[in-house]
């Protein structure tokens, strides 16, 4: 994972290199993504979401596409 100051900069970064842009999250998304997929991790109970509870936490976030999608080819 990279971190940029900008969508902008990413791109810039990707076309020094010769390389397409993967997804970007913003820290928002992170953080909430963060909080989500780890906030009981540490209770008894705890365990990794399914696909269909995946791909709500993705779309809840605003995480779109077949990098999000935990059953696609791309994942």
């Amino acid at each position: 994972m990279l971190f940029f100051r900008s969508e902008e900069r990413l791109r810039e970064w990707c076309a020094a290199r010769g390389t397409t842009p993967g997804p970007a999250v913003s820290m928002d998304q992170l953080w909430g993504l963060a909080a989500q997929w780890y906030g009981t991790r540490l209770e008894p109970s705890a365990r990794r979401p399914g696909p269909a509870e995946m791909r709500e936490i993705f779309a809840g976030l605003g995480l779109t596409g077949a990098f999000w999608d935990p059953q696609a080819d791309g994942f």
